[in-house]
């Protein structure tokens, strides 16, 4: 999610959008919060799912997401999902950059002084979006109904227009179908580490408390309850956004790999819970 301590999560009033690398006017107003080597054939739903053998097995502490959050979620999804639900997974922070919401710069960027990853976008909606095609893409392979969106814009100042992932997770939540959002998390002494805040809007379910197992929970109500839970978002906060993991991800020689394990956790754990 990559808000500092004491950060309400509010977008602020501001006339552009930045499409790309350039800033274009847009007339809308905005208020209030937030290669994977596919390699081989991966193995289909049906199969028992495994981490692949290149990727580090969950552990307390976690060699690949670092610290869970302390946080005390105690909330339990008791709901069976169906094998053939639809899931929709979406990068946090995908429609609110150039706004007090836009995610984390990350450790490299604030503390190091290096350049974004891409200009024009804050450092965690670029590895939003790269662990959002990696889930996707080995999801389908592994048998989910999974799908991503992205929405029209990366700044869109209001939170009701309909091209926007709490819009769209709105009305997709209230026809059934589960809504799974990628955040990192800010570094240290600001971020709270690993977890899945999960929807307010809806009973919770096998998915929810697949993702907590592996992820860790944060509470319910988080902050008093997001925007994006009320409106049957699940946020999965993947880890801070500090090294050792952000070193992987920045160094091309390790970015594959790791974002791929990254995303095989996920898909692990979405598949264990429809199974």
């Amino acid at each position: 999610m990559g808000l500092s301590a004491g950060v309400q999560r509010h977008r602020f009033a501001i006339g552009v959008v930045i499409t790309g690398l350039s800033l274009v006017p847009l007339a809308m107003t905005k208020a209030a919060e937030q290669r994977n080597w596919l390699g081989t054939p991966a193995p289909t739903q049906q199969t028992k799912p495994a981490l692949s053998a290149a990727c580090p097995a969950p552990a307390n502490p976690d060699p690949l997401l670092g610290p869970r959050t302390k946080m005390p979620g105690r909330w339990i999804g008791r709901t069976k999902a169906a094998a053939n639900l639809s899931i929709v997974v979406m990068a946090g922070h995908a429609d609110s950059q150039g706004t007090g919401s836009s995610g984390t710069p990350g450790y490299a960027v604030d503390k190091r002084r290096l350049p974004p990853m891409q200009a024009g976008i804050r450092d965690e909606l670029f590895w939003n979006r790269q662990v959002q095609a990696a889930v996707v893409r080995l999801g389908t392979s592994r048998g989910l109904t999974i799908r991503s969106y992205t929405p029209p814009s990366i700044t869109i100042l209001d939170d009701d227009n309909p091209g926007t992932n709490w819009s769209r997770a709105k009305a997709w939540s209230a026809r059934g179908e589960y809504i799974l959002e990628i955040h990192f998390d800010a570094y240290r002494p600001h971020g709270f580490g690993s977890g899945l805040i999960p929807a307010i809007n809806r009973p919770l379910n096998s998915l929810d408390e697949s993702l907590g197992q592996a992820f860790g929970r944060f509470p319910r109500n988080f902050r008093g309850g997001l925007g994006g839970p009320r409106r049957g978002i699940g946020i999965l906060e993947m880890a801070m956004l500090e090294p050792p993991l952000e070193d992987k991800l920045r160094d091309q020689a390790t970015r594959s790999q790791t974002v791929n394990c990254l995303a095989e956790r996920v898909v692990d754990a979405l598949v264990k819970g429809v199974s």
